[in-house]
């Protein structure tokens, strides 16, 4: 009989014991009953504890961070290890992989696992490549998808989970509304009491993996002065602000108020002590009731040339006067006796670095690099040559694109931080929309990864849905895998999930896939192949006759899924049967911008409109990978508003 012995009383450690158990049970059904035990001087069976229990070495710089896992098992057990409890957690699935299991999506139906009569050996030691590895929350988002989210990313040895915001309803309310979907699907309203107490479950379940709990990032900028950041982006004109809130907001055109009615997008006047004061008592008193938190972001408003005008603000970049915060902040935290690690981000305005205010304590820091406007046509790597960008203007500067001028910005921050940094990256926000087929997305990402050590940055924390699993989630997998061993073989990693996802005639959904790819074509997809910019960035009459093989790829992938209804594993099964789906969807979509590809706008945003309704009546089956929401919302963004007529720049 097998036995599980654990060397560590640990709460994590007690959950890796149980899921060990599990999949064991799993891999092998007829092996009987599998006893956990806490045995600290154990020799025999599944030893579970850090890497010091079993006198093994660790290659990690900070073993609460840094993630060393290992692995060497012979038939009836052995050691599974890691430098820290969420390690030895990630050890277990490793080990549980090189036996056989795969995770392919969220959820039970995305298990793939095999059926043994006895374990072979195993063995794997690797420190993983980058200390930043996991995602935030984005997009329509609904409870179970959240925790199955949880559950999926640890499995997949992503060791980092951003919440943002204090109370993320508007996430919440956007999927329980069906904002985008309100044709098919009866509104269920729910109330910020609701969506906070899902917030702490999430919370629970992260803590529960041991994973890296990163939180907040924006809100700072409203919620210490008595606005509200619960409704996101939703602008309210109606505001009534007292002539305190007022003063504390940023100036524009000689004006201080709320940017647009929206207190989540309203800068601040930074200059002002008595606002900077007001704003680190808010983080402060947030980080002493938030002790659970591993990483606290602090961000400044989420909008672009905002910045206040006033005199005494005009005399320094905003990078300056947030880099003031911080080190007031540091301060504040300090006097409280408080150690909660501090992130700060070089994001829209503060791309641009300051020059003449620098952090004092850099060990409770980190930067957070968010190239929010970068084009994903290009990835930075070894022969990236640094682009002077256009100069800071206050309020009026030039939106960079470019991977030459995004290095060049963070390398100005770098002339002076010296500290750890992570990119926050947005290949599963509207990135991933632009290539229905996700070849070039993954292929993306994959060079992405492998450019973050010429980039200097130690991982990535990705803004996008947690739905990101449609048709499949190569590129998911791909994002993992890559982040873990940057040396990973592309091709390797793609036969891996798709030949576990299709089974043997994988490679012809791997060729359908490539061919959606090339249909589409990313660059098109991403506004940058116009022939004329005057009507505007996807005007390119020519990829007509590319979107034209569409209809015929459609019916390949019909075809294709009809024969595979019934497959061995589920994963298989759900796997063809979101490819029926996204053939339906890759002709809608197409048929969108055949229309916006002629500068036919009017054309293309009826097609949306039916779009919209039609595909919005598979929501409800599909849902766990698919965000039709979020899927909308990008469509109509590339798109625009609808004009009376049919005019230049649409």
């Amino acid at each position: 009989m097998l036995q599980i012995n654990k060397l560590r009383a640990d709460h994590v450690v007690d959950f890796a014991a149980e899921e060990l158990k599990k999949y064991l049970r799993m891999l092998m059904p007829r092996c009987g009953e599998i006893d956990i035990r806490y045995a600290p001087e154990a020799t025999d069976g599944f030893r579970l504890g850090l890497l010091e229990d079993f006198s093994l070495p660790s290659e990690a710089e900070d073993p609460v961070l840094d993630d060393v896992i290992h692995v060497d098992t012979q038939e009836t057990g052995g050691i599974l290890a890691g430098s820290n409890m969420r390690s030895i957690l990630f050890a277990v699935y490793r080990y549980l992989r090189l036996c056989g299991c795969r995770w392919l999506y969220p959820g039970v139906d995305g298990e793939h696992i095999p059926y043994l009569t006895q374990l072979k050996p195993q063995h794997y030691h690797k420190l993983a490549d980058h200390r930043f590895r996991g995602h935030c929350n984005e997009g329509a988002e609904y409870q179970n998808c959240m925790l199955e989210t949880i559950d999926f990313y640890a499995k997949l040895e992503l060791n980092v989970y951003m919440l943002e915001f204090d109370n993320p309803y508007y996430y919440y309310d956007d999927y329980y509304n069906h904002v985008n979907n309100t044709a098919n699907r009866i509104p269920e309203p729910v109330t910020y009491e609701q969506t906070l107490q899902w917030k702490r479950q999430c919370e629970a379940e992260i803590a529960k993996r041991g994973l890296q709990f990163h939180d907040m990032g924006h809100g700072w900028t409203a919620e210490p002065f008595g606005l509200c950041s619960t409704e996101g982006w939703h602008s309210d004109e109606n505001v009534e602000l007292t002539e305190q809130q007022r003063q504390c907001l940023a100036m524009m055109n000689g004006v201080r108020g709320l940017n647009d009615g929206v207190a989540l997008n309203t800068n601040l006047c930074m200059s002002n002590p008595a606002v900077r004061t007001q704003m680190v008592k808010g983080i402060v008193e947030y980080a002493e009731k938030a002790t659970n938190v591993d990483y606290l972001h602090v961000w400044l408003a989420d909008n672009e040339k905002n910045h206040c005008e006033c005199p005494e603000c005009a005399k320094m970049r905003p990078s300056d006067f947030y880099m003031m915060i911080m080190n007031e902040l540091d301060e504040a935290l300090t006097a409280k006796g408080l150690s909660t690690r501090i992130v700060f981000i070089s994001y829209l305005d503060t791309l641009y670095g300051p020059e003449h205010v620098f952090i004092k304590n850099p060990k409770r820091f980190s930067m957070l690099y968010a190239p929010i406007q970068r084009s994903y046509c290009s990835s930075i790597n070894e022969n990236t040559k640094l682009d002077a960008p256009n100069p800071y203007i206050r309020n009026n500067w030039t939106r960079v694109k470019t991977a030459e001028e995004n290095l060049a910005l963070l390398r100005q921050w770098q002339a002076h931080w010296k500290g750890p940094g992570f990119s926050y990256e947005y290949h599963f926000w509207r990135a991933q929309y632009n290539d229905p087929g996700l070849m070039a997305i993954t292929r993306r990402i994959y060079e992405d990864i492998r450019g973050l050590r010429v980039m200097q940055l130690d991982g990535f924390v990705e803004d996008g849905s947690q739905r990101s699993f449609f048709p499949n989630g190569l590129h998911m997998y791909m994002f993992a895998e890559a982040l873990m061993d940057r040396e990973c073989d592309y091709d390797a990693v793609i036969e891996d999930y798709l030949s576990h996802a299709y089974g043997p005639d994988w490679q012809q959904v791997k060729a359908y896939l490539q061919a959606v790819t090339d249909a589409f074509h990313f660059p098109f997809m991403c506004g940058e192949t116009s022939v004329d910019k005057t009507r505007g960035s996807y005007y390119n009459p020519d990829m007509a006759k590319s979107l034209a093989k569409i209809p015929a790829l459609a019916q390949q992938a019909i075809a294709l899924a009809q024969a595979h209804r019934a497959m061995p594993t589920r994963p298989q099964t759900v796997s063809y049967r979101l490819l029926e789906r996204h053939a339906e969807y890759i002709q809608d979509l197409a048929e969108v911008m055949t229309f916006k590809c002629q500068g036919l706008l009017l054309e293309a945003l009826d097609r949306a409109d039916v779009f919209t309704d039609s595909f919005g009546r598979h929501e409800f089956e599909i849902e766990r990978y698919y965000d039709h929401s979020l899927a909308v919302k990008v469509m109509f963004f590339k798109l625009g508003k609808r004009p009376a007529v049919n005019q230049a720049g649409w």
